[in-house]
């Protein structure tokens, strides 16, 4: 079952893209991946998907449902932790979320405690008072405290110490593992979304270039090519499907996409002191799209 389907969803701002034609799908329970730089499409991919946006043509739909026609319904199961936080300057925390708590059904505050703990969150200071990064934190709790089915979240480590930055993923693997929750993870922080997600895409001045699962993505790509040998020269790999070759402290490195069998003559013919051949990290193949 899919929890997120958008069909050429599209959204201008006047004249100025946002973003063109995102079609795409998110299954039920995975943790997908959506990556690129800064201005890429990414927080208004989000915004648009939460109803927070009007498209300009196109169509979105979570939980089966139009996002446009049927928003307040559907935002009951969302949490989203935004990539930049703001609250009520004077609040207390512990104010804080259980106002929050209030706009959804139920006793939250057994929950609450349990994030606030987990999240090292001292509920009785006042928002004015904390750094960025434990107003990152109340985030996070707001995000999580009614039990969401989808989470979204954009940028989500800014401001975390690397030490709170584990905390927080192994928080989201479990509320994935145990909970099923469905997350849409978006960032630029490369080796993060390798981490944590099963699928991933790619979107480049607000158009999707790619969507794969990761291990697939690796083994389709470019392989990472490292030769050590006397008398190394560029000429020495100058084959169909070699990009990027260049030498350096006595070894030459490229990548390659094609039959590998081709590199495996040339280096016959070489008196080969080492070689790896390894496929590449997903930041290596978030560059060759950018290239």
């Amino acid at each position: 079952m899919n929890i997120i389907e958008t069909q050429d969803l599209t959204k201008y701002y006047g004249q100025v893209r946002g973003i063109e034609g995102i079609t795409l799908s998110v299954k039920e329970g995975e943790i997908f991946g959506f990556i690129g730089p800064n201005g890429a499409g990414k927080t208004t991919t989000i915004r648009t998907l939460l109803g927070l946006l009007f498209p300009t043509r196109g169509s979105a739909r979570i939980f089966g449902k139009d996002v446009v026609r049927h928003g307040p319904e559907i935002r009951r199961d969302i949490g989203y932790l935004p990539s930049e936080v703001f609250f009520y300057e004077g609040m207390k925390i512990r104010d804080l979320l259980h106002y929050a708590a209030g706009f959804y059904p139920g006793d939250h505050t057994q929950r609450i405690q349990e994030l606030t703990a987990y999240m090292e969150l001292d509920v009785n200071r006042r928002v004015d008072e904390l750094s960025y990064g434990n107003k990152k934190k109340v985030g996070i709790v707001l995000g999580l405290l009614h039990r969401p089915k989808l989470l979204f979240l954009d940028e989500p480590t800014l401001g975390l110490d690397p030490l709170m930055q584990r905390r927080f993923f192994d928080l989201i693997q479990r509320e994935n593992r145990e909970n099923g929750v469905t997350v849409f993870f978006s960032s630029h922080i490369l080796s993060e979304v390798q981490r944590l997600c099963n699928r991933v895409a790619i979107i480049r001045e607000g158009h999707i270039v790619e969507v794969s699962d990761i291990r697939a993505l690796q083994q389709n790509s470019y392989k990472k090519v490292t030769v050590i040998a006397p008398d190394l020269t560029p000429d020495s790999f100058q084959l169909p499907g070699v990009a990027d070759l260049r030498v350096e402290d006595g070894s030459l490195r490229f990548y390659f996409k094609g039959d590998i069998n081709q590199v495996l003559r040339r280096l016959a013919a070489l008196q080969v002191q080492d070689v790896t051949i390894e496929d590449p990290t997903l930041e290596e193949i978030f560059m060759h799209y950018y290239a």
